[in-house]
Formats: C-alpha cells, structure tokens, sequence
C-alpha cells in the first residue's frame, strides 16, 4: 500500500471505528453500582458525604444542616494503552491483522472502571472512607433513635475465613460508590510523518488515554459478608442495612437490591435470590429480592 496521508487517514478512521463498537457492546457494571461525578479539577472533595437531608415538620424557624468537612478526596488519576505499528506492516498491509487488538483495546476502556470499583469493594474491609473507618467496619460512628452516639457494623464476621460477598443499596441517585471522570476515554493516534517518533522509529502509535479515579461513597448502602452466603446471612445483612440510620438519627430507608459475588459463590447467589423454593423445601422468601453481579475482579 502507498504510504500517503489518505491511506493513513483511512487506517485511523477504520481502527477508531474497531475501537468505539468494542466499547459500545462491552458488558459492565459500573454504572449500577457507582454515581458517576464529573471532575472539573485535578482532585474533588466530598465534604457533604454522610450528610442526609430528611424531611422535618416546619416549626418555627428552618433548621439548617451545615454540610460537615470530612476531608475526604478524591485524586485522579491517568491510564493509558498503546499500541505501535511499523510503516512495514502498513506498506505491506498487514495492518487488517491488528483490527483485534483495536476491539480489546475498546473493550477494556469499557471495563476498566469494573476493574478500580470492584477492586475497591475487595479491600473495603482494610481501607478508609469518609467517616475514618474502613469502609466495611464494625464500628461506624452513628446515632440511634435518641439521638445517642453509638456504632454501627456493615460487615457480619471482620475474622470469617469465608469467601466474601456483598449487599448493595443501589435504588438512590447516591451510590455506596463513586465514579469521578475528569477526562472520559478518548482514542488518539500519532502518524504525522513529521512526528518525531515516527521519523526515529518508523512506527506509528495508537492509544487511549483517560482522567479518572474510583472512590467510596456511602458506607450504609453497602454490606459485606465473610460469614459464608446462606439463605441466614443473606437475610441477617438485608435486616441490618434496613436498620441504618443517619446523621440526625433517622431510619434511611434503605433497599438492599444488588448482591454482588465472585464466580465462585454464583451458584449459592442464584439459590438464594432466584430459585422457586427455599433450602428447607418450601417457598424461597428472598426470590426476586436482588439482583446479581458476578464479577471476576473479585475471584
């Protein structure tokens, strides 16, 4: 093939097409596990987490609820994949041969914030959110009915040697994780014959590059089980989540509706949630109570 500027140009266009329909038809879950945050700057502070504005009866005066600084931040961060292709494969055209690897590329843009969320969710039980607690903890600051301190546990057994697994809140427009995206995921090439990297090394690049960072949200939308996935733990986890309360000591209302498991834990997730009757032979009263994610990042 004629090395020209139409031919290159016709090159790019094919490969960022490969890419942009690899990554619209790619399967992630991300979207139904995290708020996603537009970033405007390099890193973004979530002072109003934990704070939850409930409705009151209006007597008097209005009761405003200053928003607490927790210090919480999120920094973001840049990711890249590169690909390199020599003049000698394009005049030789063989550049069809990478049309693949273009599709992979797209498809792990599309999953790559699977990969940082689903990991967080991994280390939850020994990483800090914004109260200062680990994420999965047994001792969350909180109040009760009264309006007494007291702490509050999103994780059932902090010792269990069993094959963690996790109940979400995902119904609200808050999430109990964060997506902040500063710049989305953007295909880029270089293959000006005037580039410096093409006249040194003959070969053109093609990449993707973004700005983005995953984070926690809200401990109380999120449950994690160490304790074995039973039809028991299962119900114990809805209960106490359904029990949480917020920061002026009212009950949030929460809906656990997302279990979330790695593969190895998907049969006992279907038993629970999807089949007919129940381990003991009659109706299954959790059926149709979550959905499921099964999440490889998590094996």
């Amino acid at each position: 093939m004629i090395i020209n500027d139409g031919n290159l140009a016709h090159a790019f266009n094919g490969f960022r097409s490969t890419f942009n329909d690899a990554f619209a038809s790619g399967a992630a879950y991300w979207d139904k596990i995290a708020m996603v945050v537009p970033s405007t700057a390099r890193d973004e502070a979530y002072g109003w987490l934990g704070q939850f504005p409930k409705l009151r009866e209006w007597v008097g005066d209005r009761v405003v609820r200053d928003i607490k600084a927790h210090g919480f931040t999120i920094t973001n961060k840049k990711f890249e994949s590169t690909l390199g292709i020599s003049r000698e494969d394009f005049a030789d055209d063989r550049y069809g041969v990478f049309k693949p690897m273009f599709a992979e590329m797209g498809h792990q843009a599309k999953v790559h914030p699977d990969e940082l969320l689903f990991a967080l969710l991994k280390i939850g039980a020994t990483t800090l959110c914004f109260d200062g607690q680990y994420f999965f903890d047994t001792d969350h600051p909180s109040v009760d009915e009264d309006g007494d301190a007291v702490t509050v546990s999103n994780i059932d057994d902090p010792a269990g040697t069993e094959t963690p697994w996790y109940l979400l809140d995902t119904s609200r427009q808050i999430k109990p994780l964060i997506w902040q995206k500063r710049e989305d995921y953007e295909f880029q090439f270089i293959n000006a014959p005037t580039d410096t990297h093409v006249f040194m090394k003959d070969e053109y690049l093609y990449g993707v590059r973004a700005r983005v960072n995953a984070g926690y949200g809200l401990w109380q939308m999120a449950y994690m089980g160490k304790s074995g996935l039973t039809e028991a733990t299962y119900g114990a986890a809805r209960a106490a989540m359904m029990g949480f309360r917020g920061d002026q000591g009212r009950l949030l209302g929460l809906r656990p509706n997302m279990l979330v498991v790695p593969p190895s834990l998907e049969a006992d997730a279907r038993r629970i949630v999807l089949a007919d009757r129940g381990d003991q032979g009659g109706p299954n009263v959790w059926q149709g109570t979550a959905e499921i994610i099964v999440s490889p990042d998590l094996a």
